[in-house]
């Protein structure tokens, strides 16, 4: 599989930014290899070698005396911000340059995400700084935030934690908003730092706290859109169903054919069916039945713009946000048991050993006969009872199997993991946090899914005939080595070996180290830094393959509803089948990076609800003391994760008794400056809930006895006192931290 990646070398980085450092007077190789800590003779040629690199590409250039400088004598640069919550930022140059760090005084009226001109400056040591002097372009106006009467006037303080400076609202700009409203506000023209940004109350959302209100602003907060327009809905009321007898005509015709579905059991928008019968030859005919979005949603309509702005539907707590108005996606498009619908299908030809002896791909309409809960199938598959299409479950179930242990053989990565489920009263109130699991059922579904995605990319990045045609991918690079590194350390911590030497083969490794560690203490933390250490999946006419799946071509064909990317992918299948030439390349790779960005948008809308459902439960149980594992470490503190509700709270460096702890980040550990103890990733705490702050959604935890740490030598674990055993304060009352009073400071 051609593979590239997306890493810097970062020796290389480390060489340019010295240089750039450097200034106009320039700087020396041996200057360099000093510098950069190489005193031996024989280990300078990785200074000249990155040297050279630097000068092949261009970026820099050799001067006077031996000095060599930045090409240009460059003092400047654009790039995106992105704003920590401590205040300060980091510039994204691209072009695989070094993030440029921008002290929190040297901001400026730079928000997050804004596209800023910036002033190169020295840093310390290796670390390129700089100082924003100019906004070129703001990414947003429009922020969520808590309205506050501050000293005679109204302020609004942002939910989003990169947002430093509360807004100004002067009074004929408050359009009726009140002190404890959630309301979203437009940001008028700020550019001098020394002022306080300025803006106008646009819509009021409701009282803050409210969980409706919550919710909205979580999704006004990440951009996201809260109702459809008037005119989307309208188009999609005069939408008619299209299984007419002219359309039916045209189609390849599977309504006969054994069709079912297999859902949670509370899915309303159902995309995707599978068909089985026996061919005359002993083989087997799955077909995998999708929607055929493509039929209703057409290009240039309102629908469809409205489609691509959203590109994805959102998942929050409580609520779908869907990309299309429910006319559509929980209606003309859902695959209804009992109804004709019109589909796009992939139809395989498999032998008993799941091997694909012929495959077709076109639109179709289809019929499903049953439809199941994913508890229904699970009961069927594990009990091999019977019941109404038991065997055709049990025969799909039987495929899938031998597709997932070929996959698996071939590389692909078994993370896998539950997701954290809440329990909500009437009222939207957290009572209650489980997890929901993967089983046999979920797995038969994900295997021909994707199975119909991987095929569906091989037929057209991998002709039989002609060239690869411009087509939508879903790609994954490769890993990121450093997290790589730091997952072989932590394993290594438990006593486990994970063999990094190879990315390409690093799959293999994961999996068996997944497989050691399965049913013990430390597989929860372990899985968690393996999904952190890869890359992200994103949407490119690029095809690099994916790593994760150790596929060489992969695509999203089987959730048009919900994705955009995959009605793109539909509406390219119907050209190419139909003998179109190729497609406008440019077009689609601005339609992958608006859907990829949307994506991201909304996991981490889908995170934030997540986060506020957490604080919400945590908050009637302050005082209480909880079991909890070493969840993630930075400079300024400690985060664990609740072994009974999955919910993560942070212990500030700050509050651990007995020393002054700093983290290392070489080492990735927390370390006592005077007694030496450690706090690692996976390590067992006892912790009580100390504060909650709703607008933060964070929870505060203080130390309360014992810590036990994994032994590198055989994985169990040792315990040892880190702090007198506290009383658990159970049945105080629970209280909130005070309003305006920040806690530790997180990224």
């Amino acid at each position: 599989m051609s593979r590239r990646s997306s890493q810097p070398d970062p020796f290389i980085q480390l060489v340019l930014t010295a240089i750039r450092s450097a200034g106009h007077a320039g700087i020396t190789s041996q200057q360099l290899a000093l510098q950069l800590g190489i005193r031996e003779k024989s280990q300078r040629y990785k200074v000249f070698d990155a040297i050279d690199a630097l000068l092949d590409e261009g970026r820099i250039e050799s001067g006077k005396k031996g000095r060599y400088t930045v090409t240009g004598g460059k003092d400047s640069a654009e790039g995106t911000i992105d704003i920590i919550t401590s205040g300060a930022g980091y510039v994204r140059l691209g072009g695989g340059e070094e993030d440029v760090y921008v002290q929190q005084r040297d901001v400026g009226t730079a928000l997050h995400g804004d596209t800023v001109a910036i002033k190169l400056v020295g840093g310390r040591g290796s670390r390129l700084e700089g100082k924003v002097v100019k906004v070129l372009k703001r990414r947003r106006i429009e922020f969520v935030g808590t309205v506050h009467k501050h000293q005679g006037r109204m302020i609004v303080v942002a939910d989003d934690q990169r947002i430093q400076r509360p807004f100004v609202i002067p009074a004929a700009e408050v359009n009726g908003a009140v002190e404890g409203d959630k309301a979203i506000i437009e940001l008028g023209e700020w550019k001098d730092a020394r002022d306080e940004p300025r803006g106008k109350v646009i819509r009021i959302l409701g009282r803050a706290g409210e969980h409706n209100v919550e919710m909205h602003a979580i999704l006004a907060e990440f951009g996201l859109p809260l109702e459809f327009p008037e005119s989307v809905l309208k188009a999609a009321t005069e939408i008619r169903d299209g299984a007419t007898a002219d359309e039916i005509a045209q189609r390849r015709d599977m309504r006969q054919v054994p069709t079912i579905t297999i859902d949670p059991d509370d899915a309303k928008d159902l995309d995707d069916a599978l068909s089985l019968r026996k061919l005359d030859n002993g083989h087997w005919e799955v077909g995998v039945h999708i929607a055929d979005v493509s039929h209703y949603v057409r290009p240039g309509s309102v629908l469809d713009m409205e489609a691509a702005s959203r590109a994805t539907s959102v998942y929050l707590v409580d609520r779908v946000v869907p990309m299309l108005p429910e006319k559509l996606s929980n209606d003309l498009c859902s695959l209804h048991a009992d109804t004709d619908k019109l589909s796009f299908s992939a139809i395989f030809e498999l032998d008993d050993q799941a091997r694909i002896k012929g495959e077709w791909f076109g639109r179709t309409v289809m019929r499903s006969r049953r439809r199941f809960a994913y508890a229904e199938a699970q009961a069927i598959i594990e009990s091999k009872g019977e019941g109404a299409f038991q065997e055709e479950v049990l025969q799909l179930n039987k495929l899938a199997e031998v597709l997932r242990k070929d996959r698996i053989a071939n590389g692909a990565l078994e993370i896998g993991g539950n997701e954290v489920k809440f329990l909500l009263d009437a009222k939207g109130q957290p009572i209650g946090v489980y997890e929901k699991m993967m089983g046999p059922a979920n797995w038969l579904i994900e295997e021909f899914m994707l199975l119909a995605n991987k095929r569906v990319a091989a037929f057209v990045g991998k002709p039989k005939q002609g060239k690869p045609k411009p087509f939508v991918y879903r790609v994954h690079d490769l890993p990121d080595p450093e997290k790589v590194e730091q997952l072989r350390a932590l394993a290594k911590s438990f006593g486990h070996h994970l063999d990094t030497s190879d990315l390409r083969d690093l799959p293999h490794s994961i999996n068996q180290l997944l497989h050691d560690i399965k049913g013990t203490e430390e597989e929860g933390i372990i899985k968690q830094t393996t999904i952190r250490s890869m890359a992200k999946a994103v949407y490119s006419t690029e095809n690099v393959g994916h790593y994760g799946l150790a596929f060489e071509h992969y695509t999203h064909f089987t959730s048009p509803i919900r994705r955009y990317p995959d009605l793109l992918v539909h509406r390219a299948m119907a050209h190419y089948l139909s003998g179109g030439g190729p497609l406008n390349l440019s077009e689609l790779e601005m339609s992958c990076s608006h859907s990829s960005r949307m994506e991201k948008q909304a996991s981490d809308a889908e995170r934030a609800s997540i986060k506020y459902k957490q604080a919400e439960y945590m908050l009637a149980r302050i005082g209480q003391t909880f079991e909890g594992i070493v969840s993630g470490l930075t400079s300024w503190g400690v985060y664990v994760e609740l072994k009974e509700n999955k919910c993560e709270g942070l212990i500030g460096l700050r509050d651990i008794p007995g020393d002054v702890f700093k983290f290392e980040k070489e080492r990735y550990m927390v370390v006592g400056q005077r007694t030496g103890r450690k706090f690692r990733l996976g390590d067992e705490l006892e912790v009580t809930v100390k504060a909650v702050d709703m607008d933060r959604r964070a929870v505060d935890f203080s130390l309360t006895g014992e810590v036990s740490s994994p032994v590198t030598t055989s994985g169990k674990f040792e315990r040892r006192s880190i702090a007198p055993r506290k009383a658990s304060s159970k049945g105080k009352k629970p209280k909130q931290a005070p309003k305006g009073k920040k806690g530790p400071k997180r990224r």
